[in-house]
């Protein structure tokens, strides 16, 4: 039975047309979990659906500048096709684009009918599956920074902050958002379906968080993705920016993703809980929490993907550069909430706002499970303010040190794939190479009146 003949796709297309959408818009994230797009009209969605629609494998390998970097299977290979097949059960309803749906995509090599190699949402379900295995289901509650800017276009860059108000922390309404910008994002992103619950103004003046509910990994992860899209394209309907970049001011801290990560059993009861063990936390929570500072240097890569991100880190900037955990102590790269029972979670505060959604989940997972398999214990957690490098070990202070540790981390590698593994490290080395031949405005304004 081909798409268009299937009993949920009829009803798909019957219910879309009355509510007036003649348009569906199939997204996927690319490597660095920006969102690439075709807009199909709906009398050719089963057709999508039966077939797909051919996008060229080397979107992947593509750079924000637009060059294509040379990672094996793209320019090698001819620059190949993969398909992307509309997946139907995430349709919603664009709130700010009359007449137009969103769906997600799953994306699949047509040479061996598996999935892409670099997709990242395939390979998050990858890593869960890995999980299941051993019994554990993961939840996931994603939390994300951004800049909100108006266009400057007599400053450099372009764009300068919405607001400089100073000490509007974690404040809502005029006081640090003259327009409201909070209030109309927050309604729209209701009304997308993607969870969200609340939101605030945050340390600096035009930074903003909106907090979004938890819920199992990838379906967190495809809220995190569709929620950075839609702030970012209610931006852009305003002539504004909405920026995710790690650190995008000299003047101003940077823009966090932190994640609350518990597990759940085969029988819907928390793996993290236990009242009688040492700080409330079931083995299999410590062994997880062993995992993730185990594996921190490598982690980093995926956590920290830019070379901007290593900008965020530095003492006093509630940015972890150091591997440690602690019982709700925000200087600490793993936090543990104070609550317990079925609210028993470790909190990574170790991500920038930058990073993918899918490959940070699947990245922490992953660090997590390794974890749990070897079975050891974390050091003792933290106590008082942070960042004493006597007592805890750096993290990687650049992208490059990052990559490398990546790379020489076999165990983690090994469950996130060979073939995404090289992929990454190549496109990311190769994002390296292009800053180091580039001359900044800081090298100019230092060196060239003196030297």
């Amino acid at each position: 039975m081909s798409a268009s003949d299937a009993p949920s796709v009829r009803r798909h297309l019957e219910r879309l047309a009355a509510e007036g959408i003649d348009v569906v818009r199939v997204t996927y994230p690319d490597l660095i979990g920006t969102e690439r797009a075709r807009d199909v009209l709906l009398d050719h969605l089963p057709a999508a659906c039966d077939h797909g629609l051919a996008f060229c494998r080397a979107v992947y390998h593509t750079s924000p500048q637009g060059d294509t970097v040379p990672v094996p299977g793209g320019l090698d290979a001819g620059l190949p096709d993969i398909c992307v097949h509309p997946d139907l059960d995430t349709l919603t309803a664009l709130p700010w684009e009359p007449g137009v749906a969103a769906c997600l995509g799953d994306v699949t090599d047509p040479a061996t009918g598996l999935p892409a190699p670099e997709s990242p949402r395939d390979l998050l379900r990858a890593v869960v599956e890995r999980c299941a295995e051993h019994g554990l289901r993961p939840v996931v509650g994603p939390e994300l920074e951004y800049f909100l800017c108006d266009a400057a276009p007599e400053t450099a860059s372009g764009w300068r902050r919405y607001s400089e108000a100073q000490g509007v922390v974690y404040t809502a309404g005029l006081r640090a958002d003259g327009d409201n910008h909070l209030l109309r994002t927050l309604r729209m992103l209701r009304d997308l379906g993607i969870g969200v619950s609340g939101g605030n103004h945050e340390y600096d003046g035009s930074q903003f968080e909106i907090n979004l509910t938890h819920s199992d990994a990838l379906e967190a992860a495809d809220r995190a993705f569709r929620f950075k899209a839609a702030v970012k394209e209610l931006a852009r309907k305003e002539g504004r920016l909405a920026t995710f970049m790690a650190k995008p001011f000299n003047s101003a801290g940077g823009s966090g993703f932190h994640l609350h990560l518990s597990c759940v059993d085969e029988d819907g009861i928390s793996a993290f809980a236990d009242p009688a063990a040492p700080y409330g936390l079931s083995a299999t929570a410590r062994h997880a929490v062993a995992g993730v500072l185990a594996h921190a240097p490598a982690l980093a890569a995926l956590a920290n993907p830019t070379v901007n991100s290593y900008k965020r880190f530095g003492p006093d900037t509630l940015a972890p550069w150091l591997i440690d955990w602690g019982l709700d102590n925000r200087s600490a790269m793993v936090r543990i909430p104070p609550e317990r029972g079925a609210a028993t979670r470790f909190e990574l505060r170790l991500g920038d706002a930058g990073a993918n959604p899918y490959l940070l989940i699947a990245g922490t997972l992953a660090a997590a499970l390794l974890g749990v398999l070897a079975g050891e214990e974390p050091p003792a957690p933290l106590e008082g303010y942070g960042y004493d490098s006597a007592r805890s070990a750096v993290l990687p202070g650049s992208l490059p040190a990052a990559l490398d540790a990546l790379e020489a981390d076999t165990a983690l590698t090994g469950l996130l794939g060979k073939d995404f593994t090289a992929s990454y490290l190549t496109y990311k080395r190769d994002e390296v190479a292009r800053f180091q031949r580039h001359v900044t405005d800081w090298e100019f304004t230092e060196y060239a009146y003196h030297l």
